[in-house]
């Protein structure tokens, strides 16, 4: 046999693979879980329910198909939309309850955050869903403009002016508190 006749015969060398897209989940889990986990917080109010939206993001990831470029970003908004879940989930007990209780904290945490902190929080809380997803997505996750619209599926412009009314209501709340 020639060397060409050998070189068609022999074996490819193994291409490199890729790690296996769970590998790949398990590296986005452990790198940002716990900022997912802060940003539910935020918007659902208590730590245990923002575990929950975030492992449940997770879990449906997991063994699913899902977008070939998964980001961040894409995570954000899954956490985003699990947090609205769960608000409209209370709402829906509230209303068919008939009673409206307050949600509080625990006794360590009350006495961790500081007065005014929990005075802002309350404020926050209060702030109508968009408003209070806009300000947390800013100022907390400092987002631009663009990422916040990407997250929210909104255009800039509307980022921008909900932005601004949630300031100016969050200014009203404090101010009548104070």
């Amino acid at each position: 046999m020639d060397r060409e006749s050998l070189r068609l015969t022999a074996p490819a060398p193994p291409a490199p693979s890729a790690p296996p897209p769970e590998a790949d989940l398990a590296g986005l889990y452990r790198e940002h879980r716990v900022g997912l986990v802060r940003l539910a917080v935020l918007l659902v109010g208590d730590l245990e329910t923002a575990e929950d939206v975030v492992q449940d993001v997770f879990a449906r990831l997991h063994g699913r198909r899902r977008p070939p470029d998964l980001t961040l970003a894409y995570l954000r908004t899954c956490v985003l939309n699990g947090s609205r879940s769960v608000l409209r989930r209370r709402a829906v007990m509230l209303r068919r309850t008939q009673r409206v209780t307050d949600l509080a904290d625990s006794a360590e945490t009350a006495v961790l955050i500081g007065e005014s902190r929990r005075e802002v929080l309350q404020a926050l809380a209060r702030l109508p869903r968009r408003q209070r997803e806009a300000l947390v997505l800013r100022y907390y996750l400092d987002l631009a403009d663009f990422e916040i619209a990407l997250v929210m599926g909104v255009g800039q412009s509307t980022v921008r002016s909900t932005t601004a009314r949630a300031l100016a209501r969050l200014l009203r709340e404090l101010g009548e508190d104070a």
